[in-house]
């Protein structure tokens, strides 16, 4: 009981107070005494347990890399470069003409193949001739053995002409089959010969060294007056369609939560907004050493990053609506992850089954309801069964 300040300025100067002015100074200090245990009760700040979208992250980072590199090189060798006609940087379409090489051997070579091309031509007409010929002779020679054979039945000619008759008969027939070979001696030529014509052209169109994708240049090895080789450098590096992708390391624990399709926010050094890429591939192993994974994030707008730049992605996992406390209202104990719920000014410790973790706040998947009220910051300094003043914080968002 406190002593009210008429009682104390009566004790100081040593007045003497009637009993009715007693018992009425008693009764304002009893009435003042049942006010004071509300007022005594600790203020402690609680949230609200409401709903809200929860956003699923996964951070990391990683160099920018193209999504495929393809390496042109000469088809032929051994001729000298006459001119280049692309440069890093250029953007080039499939079938562009890169470079060109000397072609002044290989057009030798063509008048070559022509040449006997048009030998091997002549050699077949002239074995056509011959067949025709030593055809008619052995069908000539075949007549006359004919009529000696008759003759010879007949009596009227001599055994030795019909011997000679079917000599010649044969004979012929033999030139007839000599004629055939040659002939097609002289077409397997002939073939040959287009053969080596067609090769000479090939390596002709060759000569000019092709894009065979389209894409952006980002490597010129070659150089004027070099000669054409398909051993060491190539002689152009492109990017295939100017894609480029983020090669992302992620830790061991987040890797088996990314997918194929997700979508991510990409940070690099000197952007003022956010990129935007989609997950490509998440690469089945994790280096031993490091216990890092890698996922490929393909860029959206690749002309504003550089092949070997360091990017910081933000990999959105799933979106969903769920409840929510701040996540300094989440702590542990013996029964697993618990907050303390406020009711009717009473604390009580409650077992809670958590989700997504989104800046600062936690979902609540299980032990609370929306609208219940929890201990925010001072879960620590409370007890199961403590009376408290709840004090409603003020925009407990994040």
């Amino acid at each position: 009981m406190r002593a009210t300040p008429i009682l104390i300025l009566a004790a100081a100067f040593g007045l003497a107070l009637s009993p009715a002015t007693l018992r009425a100074q008693e009764a304002e200090a009893a009435t003042s005494a049942a006010a004071d245990p509300a007022e005594a009760l600790p203020a402690i700040t609680v949230a609200e347990v409401t709903a809200r979208t929860l956003t699923d992250r996964v951070f990391a980072s990683g160099l920018v890399a193209a999504v495929e590199e393809v390496q042109v090189a000469p088809l032929i060798e051994g001729q000298p470069l006459e001119a280049l006609l692309a440069d890093v940087g250029d953007m080039v379409t499939e079938g562009q003409v890169l470079a060109v090489l000397s072609s002044s051997t290989l057009d030798l070579q063509k008048s070559e193949a022509l040449a006997s091309l048009a030998a091997a031509r002549a050699v077949i007409a002239q074995g056509e001739a011959q067949l025709v010929e030593a055809e008619s002779s052995a069908a000539e020679a075949q007549r006359v053995a004919d009529r000696t054979a008759l003759l010879r039945e007949q009596g009227s000619a001599p055994q030795a002409q019909a011997d000679t008759a079917n000599a010649n008969a044969v004979a012929a027939t033999a030139r007839v089959s000599v004629a055939r070979q040659s002939l097609e001696s002289a077409r397997a030529q002939l073939s040959l010969a287009e053969a080596r014509l067609e090769n000479v052209e090939l390596q002709l169109s060759r000569t000019e060294v092709k894009a065979p994708v389209g894409g952006k240049v980002i490597a010129r090895n070659a150089k004027l007056g070099a000669i054409a080789t398909a051993a060491g450098l190539p002689m152009f590096v492109l990017i295939r369609d100017g894609a480029l992708e983020l090669r992302a390391d992620v830790a061991e624990s987040d890797l088996l939560r990314l997918a194929a399709g997700q979508s991510a926010r990409l940070r690099a050094a000197g952007m003022d907004d956010a990129l935007t890429g989609m997950v490509r591939l998440v690469e089945p192993t994790i280096d031993p050493v490091s216990r890092l994974g890698q996922a490929r994030i393909e860029v959206s707008d690749p002309e504003r990053l550089r092949s070997g730049m360091f990017v910081e992605a933000e990999i959105i996992v799933e979106d969903r609506e769920g409840l929510a406390v701040p996540v300094t209202a989440v702590g542990s104990s013996g029964e697993g992850i618990t907050v303390m719920r406020v009711r009717d000014g009473v604390v009580e410790r409650v077992v809670v089954t958590t989700g997504i973790r989104d800046g600062g706040l936690i979902e609540v998947t299980d032990g609370l309801a929306e609208g219940d009220l929890v201990v925010a910051k001072a879960g620590a300094f409370v007890r199961d069964g403590d009376r408290i003043n709840p004090v409603l914080a003020t925009g407990n968002t994040n």
